[in-house]
């Protein structure tokens, strides 16, 4: 398992990524497309195949959080695209409004690769949970969910974590089946600052 310290983005690829994020919701508003990033123009672990999430939030509060758990493209084009969804495809939120940008902060997780937990019971599997480090996945039937590791700042208990993780993929909360997966992965996550005009 590659440990989330091992991402590693060095402070001029964070803000690089960050920039990308706005600009392809500040594109997007316009354009309703995600901004085309230039991959010739990426460097470093920007042109890697890494898995992200971007979250937005307005005065702390949940604005809008899409991502991918494969990592399918490259980082900087991955964020661009993720950050177009968290704007105006989250259907838990209305799409961003232009009169809202300036007060709209944006957050990014970079995943590490996700390795399999190997539990044969619900008891192993809260033994395994290390809360506040792991990002957790559910595969069943086809589908999947996740919940990044901050999730664990409202949902502590490792039986409390799985049980809504449960509710999130549409199962009951004490479903078990041989054939459900787990995995675990971590991230790297970093912000924009916060100013009078970004919260």
């Amino acid at each position: 398992m590659v440990p989330s310290s091992s991402i590693n983005l060095t402070p001029e690829e964070q803000a690089r990524l960050i920039s990308i994020a706005r600009e392809s919701i500040r594109h997007g508003s316009v354009t309703k497309r995600p901004l085309q990033t230039d991959l010739y123009a990426l460097t470093g672990k920007l042109c890697e195949k890494l898995a992200s999430f971007v979250t937005l939030t307005q005065l702390g509060e949940l604005r809008g959080c899409v991502g991918s758990i494969e990592a399918t493209h490259p980082l900087g084009k991955c964020v661009s695209i993720s950050a177009f969804g968290a704007a105006y495809r989250d259907h838990r939120f209305a799409p961003l409004q232009h009169t809202e940008l300036e007060v709209t902060r944006v957050e990014i997780s970079i995943l590490s690769r996700p390795e399999t937990i190997v539990a044969s019971s619900p008891e192993e599997l809260y033994q395994e949970l290390r809360p506040g480090l792991d990002g957790i996945i559910l595969e069943y039937s086809g589908h999947r969910v996740t919940f990044l590791p901050k999730v664990w700042v409202k949902l502590p208990e490792p039986k409390q974590f799985v049980a809504n993780l449960k509710t999130k993929a549409g199962l009951p909360t004490d479903f078990w089946s041989e054939s459900i997966r787990y995995y675990r992965y971590q991230t790297q996550n970093f912000a924009e600052e916060a100013t009078e005009s970004i919260v």
